[in-house]
């Protein structure tokens, strides 16, 4: 322990997003106590959308060894975003609803237990490379979506207030809304180029990592063959149809795991290292990254980064 105490102290930019859903002031001023026992902290607060990729951008630029985020996901794909390719290592501290990434490295989605999991890892400096999605000028760490998704979570960022108040169960809420008032009259229709079979598809969903997301503490997997550092991504193609059965394939979706990964109601593409879409009739297509909407586009190009974010995480064999 003597020689532990003795060692030097990294540089840690802390990124905090203050409006993330489980961000308070006295939870935050804990953690920074915590991390300075071991680190040399920075600490810098968001003040607006964009404002974290600036922060790792210049932490990057500055020295920093480290950068971790204490927000959601947005406030990760941000930082996600400027460490590309840089070799500067981000640790997700979970403040968000969900908080997918930081769970699909296998750390934990508490508080406190990912802050004790940072300072151990100041010993133990384990440092892993994974794959970051690209779309439309955006990354995403893991998973995105165009169609029915994208536009719940339009909804859902819409109502900041709702969301922190019901957390994962205001997506809920609102996919079903969103459904019935919208796409159950009129989906979107989207064009896969380069697909062999002409499917009339109103919702594609990409996976990056093992999962797509999260229900609380259970995985939600779409599709297989493909993890945070596998080089590619994965496509499941929810097809148009009668609004019983795709009421149906939404609540398959929704309980998916990875037994069932194959029998979601979805087609299914992957492993891939490209897809493109486009609008079939000249209406926009919502867009989503990391669970943040990401605007409405006519078309959409997805490709993969492999290994162009380090992550300060043990590698999946050594997950505990």
């Amino acid at each position: 322990m003597a020689s532990s105490s003795a060692a030097p102290r990294r540089r840690l930019l802390v990124i905090v997003n203050p409006y993330a859903t489980a961000v308070n002031r006295k939870m935050r001023d804990l953690v920074l106590a915590a991390l300075a026992s071991r680190y040399e902290v920075e600490v810098a607060d968001t003040t607006a959308p964009g404002h974290a990729r600036e922060l790792a951008s210049a932490a990057a630029s500055g020295g920093a060894e480290i950068v971790a985020t204490l927000g959601g996901d947005g406030t990760l794909n941000e930082a996600a975003a400027a460490l590309a390719g840089s070799g500067v290592p981000l640790y997700p501290l979970p403040g968000g609803s969900q908080n997918v990434f930081a769970k699909l490295l296998g750390l934990p989605s508490e508080i406190v237990d990912s802050t004790a999991r940072l300072l151990e890892l100041a010993d133990r400096w384990q440092l892993r490379r994974v794959d970051l999605g690209r779309v439309n000028g955006r990354v995403f760490t893991f998973a995105a979506g165009v169609g029915l998704d994208a536009s719940v979570v339009a909804k859902v960022d819409a109502a900041p207030a709702r969301k922190a108040r019901l957390r994962q169960w205001s997506y809920v809420q609102t996919g079903i809304s969103v459904f019935l008032r919208s796409y159950a009259l009129r989906k979107p229709r989207i064009v896969v180029e380069g697909n062999d079979q002409p499917l009339p598809v109103s919702t594609v969903l990409i996976q990056n990592g093992e999962s797509f997301t999260f229900a609380g503490s259970r995985p939600v997997t779409l599709c297989g063959n493909v993890g945070l550092d596998s080089g590619s991504f994965s496509a499941a193609l929810v097809k148009s149809g009668a609004p019983l059965r795709a009421g149906v394939t939404a609540l398959r979706i929704v309980g998916a795991t990875t037994e069932t990964g194959g029998k979601n109601g979805t087609t299914q593409l992957g492993p891939l290292t490209a897809l493109k879409l486009r609008s079939a009739d000249e209406q926009p297509l919502p867009l989503q990254v990391d669970g943040d909407f990401a605007g409405e586009h006519l078309a959409v190009e997805f490709s993969i980064d492999p290994g162009a974010l380090t992550v300060l995480a043990a590698n999946p064999t050594h997950r505990g």
